[in-house]
């Protein structure tokens, strides 16, 4: 049985009311895309995107940076904002009700979501919410998955497997591969899945992986070297020099702070 806490104090911080910073963390290995996903550390399957709240004087790229530091432990991570949600009945109601409903010692011993502390945060916590979506591109080599104090455990998921997950969030991941795959043909950006030197045959594998689909060797290779976005290195050592790929690398510094022009 999971260890329950009582929910945090909300109102009382200084947070931007009534907007929350939803972040999806791509990971990529072993010919697999994933997302990092904490399931909350209540009676009831809860899993939820790692979010959080802004606070009044934090800029929106700082929190996001803040929210995903917190759960990789890498301290500058290529991220983009991808969406704004913004829907009028958009709020955490339902899955607040059931989460009370499951954990009645949530509210305290003595507090009821009827009056005082706890009406003030049930109240609070169930407006409406505006989120701001973040994709971070995280290596999985460097990434150390962190849970906060809120969750039972933090796991890296297939992308084809996520775990059923609070209010929006499922159509939130959806999003943000669909803006994932639109970038591809454009910019290298998504090469921040892979270590810091790949080859050409590892940059293949990755975008076969997120687009579900395979690329003839010699086209696809031309098509990324024109783009003029990597630099070529010395060959990697197989023990047969007269065959072993190149490497490359992304230019530093590789990390992007971008905005899609779209967002809704």
């Amino acid at each position: 049985m999971p260890t329950t806490q009582p929910l945090p104090i909300l109102s009382e911080q200084n947070y931007i009311q009534q907007l929350t910073i939803d972040c999806v963390i791509f990971g990529y290995r072993a010919k697999q895309l994933s997302v990092l996903v904490p399931k909350l550390r209540y009676e009831g399957d809860f899993w939820a995107l790692p979010s959080w709240f802004v606070f009044q004087d934090e800029d929106i790229d700082e929190a996001a940076q803040r929210i995903i530091r917190s759960r990789t432990g890498i301290e500058e991570n290529y991220l983009e904002q991808f969406q704004v949600t913004g829907k009028a009945n958009r709020n955490g109601k339902a899955f607040l009700d059931r989460l009370i409903e499951l954990n009645s010692e949530l509210i305290g011993p003595t507090a009821t979501i009827n009056d005082g502390e706890g009406r003030r945060e049930y109240e609070w916590f169930t407006r409406r919410f505006v989120s701001i979506g973040y994709y971070a591109l995280v290596d999985m080599n460097k990434a150390i998955p962190r849970k906060s104090e809120l969750d039972q455990s933090i796991e890296w998921y297939d992308i084809n497997q996520l775990p059923p997950m609070i209010m929006d969030h499922n159509a939130i991941v959806t999003k943000a591969l669909e803006m994932l795959r639109l970038k591809l043909d454009q910019e290298l950006n998504v090469l921040n899945l892979l270590p810091e030197t790949f080859t050409m045959k590892e940059v293949q594998e990755l975008y076969e992986t997120i687009l579900n689909k395979p690329f003839e060797r010699g086209n696809f290779q031309k098509k990324i070297l024109s783009l003029n976005g990597l630099e070529r290195l010395e060959k990697k050592y197989t023990g047969a020099a007269h065959k072993a790929p190149y490497l490359y690398q992304l230019p530093k510094p590789t990390l992007y702070e971008g905005y899609t022009t779209d967002c809704h």
